[in-house]
């Protein structure tokens, strides 16, 4: 016990009276010198182990230096002095400023960018008529798996959205608008598995899908009608109905109100012994809108759709939605004519059964609906509303307020409505729609549609380039309807087996592939409706051979729609117009050139004097695209620039004096999404 004792004390003077390592480890295989035995470093060294200890060994404490191993009290006292302490601040308040101006930056560069053009908006949309695209089961009727075999053309023609008309399980009543089910496919283009199929497929190609959605009816063979003809429980009140009364086997309506293809829009049901009321066919019934469970319903089906992995709806005949309560009659436009003899829809203005109170409140809920899809990045969900017969202002409307959002765009039929063309009805309609639209909203344009004739059958094939040049080059969204691109025009329908109306029929005919039996539409000895006799040129493969063809030029105007600034958002400046032609600029701030249109819209060729409509333009300029193809990359005298008929130039001019800054054109530019270019930086801002 004593000699343990000892030893402890030992250890315990040796600790006290000399000092630790900190933290250097020695090499185990050296012996480690005892500091209070002789031979210490108190102590001389010895010259044989000077060499051996010199890493380890300590300053003395009055070194002025820093030395390897130091404690923290030292380091402390060596850290403050001047030298080590000054860089070390000035490091340190460099990284916080560098990171303030990096903040500084970002938020600066976020507040100032302009909003980026959402894919509805960064290029065209081709609109389908499925039952004349394709037919891959050789039935003689188009499908969707016909769709999905010619997504690969769809591609070549640079547009960005596919946007295909109805195809729910429906009656044949009025190009299948009578809506059977919202949630099955009809037969006749394939399954629900041909559906997903095709959206993943059109996703895969890095395009987006809209489909048209006709909330106002369903078809009288419809569940929901079934089921409020014997009023069953909340279905009741699902459709319009009201008393009327029947003499002699005719019905005495509610009123005077009229159907839009003719006579009274009210019915008589045997069933319920009511009439229902119908804005359109007597098969296709309106549904009661005024009843909350209705527009739960309606949006229970956009969910559905939506979950499939739609990226966006065409509302159709949305004025109709709610008709006025008070079933007051409508005013004759001809207050002579005999009450008894009005029975065409145009007989009558329509103010209680269009575009009634209410009606706006009830598309704003389908735009929440649509949102509640949005939220994920890159999956906005597009909505456009159809409102073709509608005056500019209530067209307007359908943008809704600038706090609440209704459609992305109502789609405008202005182009496709003109039966006859002219410098002065294009800039007419050009105009028309800019002016009216509210600020910050996006304008589209379309030159047909399956309920119109079709732009070559119109117009004149000598106009479809010109044509097709107008909406790459205006301000928006372009707009094509199948066929559109290769010249294709109506056919003559004097014998179908349809119950359509045939008059409706001519521009839904089968796309026109190539010069092979049925143009290459179906291998049935049938096909629906009758190709084109002209299938034999105007056809896909044969024009995409040609380099002349309005396919190849749609190809070249929708490449350059995609590549250039100037075309997706920049200014509008009308130059002119006239009988003849119309003249316009696109030009962006930042960007030190103008791209100048010219089209002649008139009957024969014209020389257009550019100088006399924009100052300080050089003599020559050169072409960038021409439906001339002979005129491409050539220049042409601006004093006199010759325009054959139906032809349109795309003219390039280097200059940094952009018409939207002059005076001369101060109430004659417009611009959808203002934005300037940097050219330094490559990139777009929006304080111009």
């Amino acid at each position: 016990m004593a000699a343990e004792q000892r030893k402890r004390d030992s250890v315990g003077m040796r600790m006290e009276g000399c000092r630790t390592n900190n933290g250097f480890v020695l090499n185990e295989d050296i012996a480690e010198p005892d500091p209070c035995e002789p031979g210490s470093s108190r102590d001389p060294p010895q010259p044989n182990a000077a060499a051996a200890v010199s890493v380890t060994a300590s300053p003395e404490p009055g070194a002025q230096e820093p030395y390897a191993g130091m404690p923290k009290e030292v380091l402390f006292r060596f850290s403050g002095r001047a030298r080590y302490r000054v860089p070390r601040e000035l490091l340190f308040w460099l990284v916080v400023v560098a990171v303030c101006l990096l903040v500084a930056a970002t938020v600066t560069i976020i507040a100032v960018s302009p909003k980026c053009l959402d894919w509805w908006q960064a290029g065209a949309m081709y609109q389908i008529y499925p039952r004349s695209f394709k037919d891959s089961d050789k039935d003689g009727n188009g499908d969707l798996k016909g769709i999905q075999e010619k997504l690969d053309y769809i591609t070549t023609l640079n547009v960005k959205t596919v946007w295909i008309t109805s195809f729910y399980k429906s009656s044949l009543k009025d190009f299948r608008y009578a809506v059977e089910d919202f949630q099955e496919v009809d037969p006749i283009f394939g399954t629900m598995k041909d559906f997903e199929d095709l959206v993943a497929a059109i996703h895969d190609k890095g395009l987006k899908l809209i489909i048209d959605f006709i909330p106002n009816h369903t078809s009288d063979k419809h569940t929901w009608f079934q089921l409020s003809r014997t009023r069953t429980g909340k279905y009741t009140d699902y459709y319009i109905w009201h008393n009327c009364t029947q003499e002699n086997g005719i019905t005495i309506p509610p009123n005077n109100w009229l159907s839009v293809y003719g006579n009274s829009s009210w019915h008589f049901d045997e069933v319920r012994k009511q009439c229902y009321f119908h804005q359109f066919l007597k098969e296709q019934p309106d549904l009661n809108f005024r009843n909350p469970a209705v527009q739960e319903e309606i949006k229970e089906i956009m969910q559905f759709w939506l979950a499939k992995g739609v990226d966006g709806f065409s509302f159709d005949a949305v004025k109709f939605l709610l008709e006025a309560e008070s079933l007051r009659n409508e005013i004759q436009v001809n207050q002579s004519q005999s009450p008894d003899t009005v029975t065409n829809y145009s007989q009558l203005y329509h103010d209680f059964t269009t575009t009634q109170v209410g009606m706006h409140d009830i598309i704003r809920d389908f735009r929440q609906t649509m949102n509640q899809y949005s939220r994920e990045p890159g999956r906005y969900r597009f909505m456009g509303t159809e409102a073709s017969t509608e005056s500019i202002g209530r067209t307007m409307m359908y943008y809704g307020l600038p706090f609440i959002q209704e459609a992305d765009f109502p789609f405008n039929h202005f182009l496709a409505m003109l039966n006859t063309l002219s410098g002065n009805n294009v800039y007419d309609a050009i105009t028309s729609w800019m002016e009216n639209m509210p600020e910050g909203k996006w304008p589209n344009w379309k030159t047909g549609g399956p309920d119109t004739s079709r732009l070559t059958s119109r117009l004149g094939n000598q106009y479809v380039n010109a044509m097709n040049m107008l909406i790459f080059t205006l301000p928006g969204t372009p707009i094509t309807y199948y066929g559109e691109e290769i010249g294709m025009g109506n056919i003559l329908v004097t014998n179908s087996n349809e119950s359509y109306n045939t008059n409706t029929l001519a521009s839904k005919s089968p796309m026109q592939w190539d010069n092979s039996s049925n143009a290459g539409f179906s291998e049935s000895n049938y096909t629906w409706l009758p190709t084109n006799s002209d299938y034999h040129t105007v056809n896909v493969n044969v024009q995409k051979m040609e380099p002349s063809s309005a396919l190849k030029f749609y190809q070249d105007l929708s490449k350059l729609h995609a590549s250039e600034l100037l075309l997706s958002r920049g200014w509008f400046c009308l130059l002119r117009n006239d009988s003849h032609a119309v003249a316009y600029t696109r030009q962006m701030d930042g960007i030190d050139r103008v791209f100048i249109v010219v089209l002649n819209f008139g009957e024969s060729s014209m020389l257009l004097n550019l100088q006399d409509m924009m100052a300080g333009l050089p003599t020559w300029l050169p072409v960038r695209l021409s439906t001339n193809p002979a005129s491409k990359g050539s220049k042409v005298d601006t004093r006199g620039v010759p325009l054959e008929r139906g032809e349109g130039l795309i003219l390039e001019h280097n200059t940094d004096s952009l018409p939207h800054h002059q005076a001369a054109f101060r109430n004659k530019c417009f611009v959808s999404n203002r934005a300037c270019y940097s050219g330094a930086l490559d990139l777009l801002y929006s304080l111009c």
